[in-house]
C-alpha cells in the first residue's frame, strides 16, 4: 500500500469531496454522510437555508434571493468556506461532539490523482476549518481500488476507472502504487450535456434540470443499449414557445450523442496501457478494468468499452462509495501493507 498507511489508521474520520455526492466515512460508525455536494444560500442574510439533497431538489426552482451553490468541481474545492458549512450540517450535531472528543483530530481525505499543491491546499484548510488539527490525504485511485475489494498491495496489475461527475481517471495500480495514469476531462455532467445538446438540436427541447442527472427520466430501463427500447417519451420545454411539450425520442440517436465523449475515455485506456511494462498488461488481458463510480451505472457504458478494447470490463458491487469505503478500511486497519523492508547482503 503506501507509506502513509500507518498514519493513516490513527486518523478518526475519512471525507470523500466530490463533485456530484460528498461521502464521510467516521471510524467505529461507517458511512455516516452519502449526501449530493449542494448547498443553497440565502443571498440577502448570507443564511444557509439547506444542504444535500433538500438543496439539490430547489435547483432551478428558487426565488431570486436563494442561490443553490456547488462548493466542489471536478473533486476539488473551490469555496473553503461554503464546504465547511455544507460538511457541519450534513454530519450534524451528534456526530461532530463525538469528534471533538478526541484530543487531536485527524482526519483523511480523497483527492484526484495528480492534484495540484493548490487543489490540495484547498482540500486541507476545508478539514482543518471543521477542527481537523491533521489532514493526511490519499490518492482516490488507490482508494477506490481498496473499497471494491482490488488486491493493490500485491505485485500484480488492477486497472481502476473512477467514473466521476466532473472527470474519469484511470490508472495501473501495482505494490499500492499508480504506476500509470491518465485524467480524461469527460464526466457523467459532459454525458448530461451531449444529450441536452442533442435534444435542444434535433427536437428543439429544453429539458428541466432535475430530469438530466441521473438520466433515469430520460431514458427508461437499459435504453442506452441495443436492446432497450427504441423511443422513449421526453416531457420538456418548447425553444421557440417556452410552452411545454412532449415528444418520442429515438434511443439510438442518443446512443450516438454520447458516444463522441466517451470516445476519450476509449483513447485513455490506451494511453494508460502504453505507459505499462508489457508484463503488468498480460495480467490485464484477463483480469481486465474494474469500474467504480457514480457514472459507472450508465446504461451500456460496461458494453461500449468492452466491445471496443476487447477486454473484460467490471462494475464493483457499490461503484458510487467505493473511494469513501476504501479509506474506511484503511482507517479501520483492515488493508495490510506487503513488506518491502531491504533485506541483508
Amino acid at each position: 500500500m503506501t507509506a502513509s498507511l500507518e498514519q493513516l489508521r490513527r486518523c478518526h474520520f475519512g471525507v470523500d469531496l466530490g463533485a456530484a455526492r460528498t461521502r464521510v466515512y467516521v471510524k467505529g460508525a461507517g458511512l455516516v454522510v452519502d449526501q449530493p455536494s449542494v448547498a443553497a444560500v440565502n443571498t440577502r442574510t448570507g443564511a444557509l437555508i439547506a444542504v444535500g439533497e433538500f438543496a439539490e431538489k430547489m435547483t432551478g426552482r428558487t426565488p431570486d434571493y436563494i442561490r443553490v451553490v456547488r462548493p466542489v468541481a471536478g473533486g476539488t474545492v473551490v469555496d473553503i468556506e461554503m464546504a465547511q458549512r455544507m460538511l457541519r450540517q450534513l454530519l450534524g450535531d451528534r456526530v461532530r461532539r463525538t469528534l471533538r472528543r478526541k484530543p487531536v483530530l485527524r482526519a483523511a481525505a480523497c483527492t484526484p490523482h495528480g492534484a495540484d499543491p493548490l487543489a490540495q491546499r484547498a482540500t486541507i484548510e476545508t478539514l482543518v476549518g471543521l477542527g481537523a488539527r491533521r489532514v493526511e490525504l490519499v490518492d482516490t485511485l488507490i482508494a477506490a481500488a481498496v473499497g471494491c475489494g482490488l488486491p493493490v498491495e500485491q505485485p500484480e496489475a488492477t486497472m481502476i476507472m473512477v467514473c466521476g461527475a466532473g472527470a474519469t481517471e484511470l490508472a495501473v495500480l501495482s505494490l499500492g502504487s499508480v504506476v500509470s495514469a491518465v485524467r480524461i476531462p469527460v464526466g457523467g455532467e459532459t454525458i448530461d450535456h451531449a444529450i441536452v445538446q442533442h435534444l435542444r438540436l434535433r427536437h428543439e427541447l429544453t429539458l428541466p434540470s432535475q430530469s438530466v442527472r441521473p438520466l433515469q427520466l430520460a431514458l427508461s430501463g437499459n435504453g442506452l443499449t441495443p436492446h432497450g427500447p427504441t423511443s422513449t417519451e421526453i416531457h420538456g420545454l418548447d425553444v421557440a414557445t417556452g410552452l411545454a411539450r412532449s415528444v418520442q425520442v429515438d434511443t439510438a440517436a442518443v446512443r450516438d450523442a454520447i458516444q463522441t465523449p466517451l470516445t476519450a475515455v476509449v483513447d485513455g485506456i490506451g494511453k494508460v496501457l502504453r505507459d505499462c511494462p508489457p508484463d503488468l498488461v498480460a495480467d490485464l488481458a484477463d483480469r481486465g478494468i474494474m469500474m467504480v463510480g457514480g457514472s459507472a451505472l450508465l446504461p451500456g457504458f460496461d458494453q461500449m468499452l468492452r466491445h471496443a478494447t476487447g477486454m473484460p470490463v467490471h462494475i464493483a458491487e457499490r461503484p458510487d462509495v467505493c473511494a469513501a469505503l476504501g479509506v474506511g478500511a484503511m482507517l479501520d486497519g483492515r488493508i495490510e501493507p506487503i513488506s518491502l523492508d531491504p533485506v541483508g547482503d
